[in-house]
């Protein structure tokens, strides 16, 4: 691992005491003569000057830290993972299954991941969509879905260029391993650990009861057609991004060319992680 030089802040502004935290983490890394990139939130909740734009901090870091949740995780992770930047989220909340590291657990991980630890390095998969010339990477998932008074809507699947079916329903999950406990989950799909080589195709509310959530390999080609006219539907991108679809759009999906780091806790692991956020016993 690289020498650690500057480290970058993204944060939830409005979470609890996020000011306070983001204090005591700066005197961290500037005891260890690291200096520190704050995003424009994070400056101006310490009432600095300057701050630079959100999507410009992996570029300009060797270390992400995100005080906040999963969502604002997802924002800034598609960056972190095409720069090659790890990242640690700090949950700032309820335990989320990004921002997996519980506050009194950061200086601990900070640490290990300072002294080269590399069990502490989540590499996660990622997926890459196409869609009218734009290329996305997503860490979760992509979906494509109807709005919120549109009728039921038509996707032709294709997996390696052979037709699969073509599906009635509110919508589509194409979610990776990471995503599967994300809203794919709540479509009723399966819970698959983070270094599976597999992407999950999980419908949402299917019109036939026979389709069912589908796991394929991770080094397949999914193309998506939408075959419904005159309805409002939407392809979101880890929740985060997206853009309208019309009918007989195309949405390619493969996987993309690089991973994300995700910094976990020395004190947890995956399956500590499922326990505790299913509420499992």
């Amino acid at each position: 691992m690289k020498k650690l030089k500057r480290v970058g802040f993204v944060i939830k502004p409005h979470a609890p005491s996020v000011d306070q935290i983001l204090k005591d983490l700066m005197a961290y890394f500037g005891r260890l003569k690291i200096k520190c990139v704050l995003e424009k939130a994070a400056a101006e909740k310490l009432g600095k000057k300057g701050g630079l734009a959100r999507e410009k901090i992996p570029g300009n870091v060797d270390l992400v830290i995100v005080l906040g949740g999963d969502g604002t995780l997802l924002s800034i992770a598609h960056l972190a993972a095409g720069a090659g930047v790890p990242v640690m989220g700090v949950n700032l909340g309820r335990l989320g299954f990004l921002t997996e590291v519980p506050l009194d657990e950061a200086f601990y991980g900070l640490q290990a991941f300072l002294e080269g630890r590399k069990d502490v390095i989540s590499r996660r998969r990622m997926i890459q969509a196409k869609c009218k010339n734009k290329i996305y990477y997503c860490l979760n998932d992509v979906v494509i879905n109807k709005g919120a008074l549109a009728r039921i809507i038509q996707i032709e699947i294709w997996i390696d260029d052979r037709e699969v079916a073509t599906l009635k329903a509110d919508g589509l999950i194409v979610s990776t391993p990471t995503g599967s406990t994300a809203y794919s989950l709540s479509a009723g799909g399966p819970i698959i650990q983070p270094n599976v080589p597999a992407v999950v195709l999980s419908p949402i509310c299917p019109h036939a009861l026979t389709f069912r959530p589908m796991v394929i390999s991770a080094q397949s080609r999914i193309n998506l057609r939408l075959l419904t006219s005159g309805e409002e539907v939407y392809l979101t991108l880890d929740g985060q991004r997206g853009c309208r679809l019309e009918r007989n759009d195309e949405v390619e999906i493969k996987e993309a060319p690089f991973e994300f780091q995700l910094i976990s806790s020395p004190k947890r692991n995956y399956f500590d992680l499922i326990k505790e956020k299913l509420s499992w016993g």
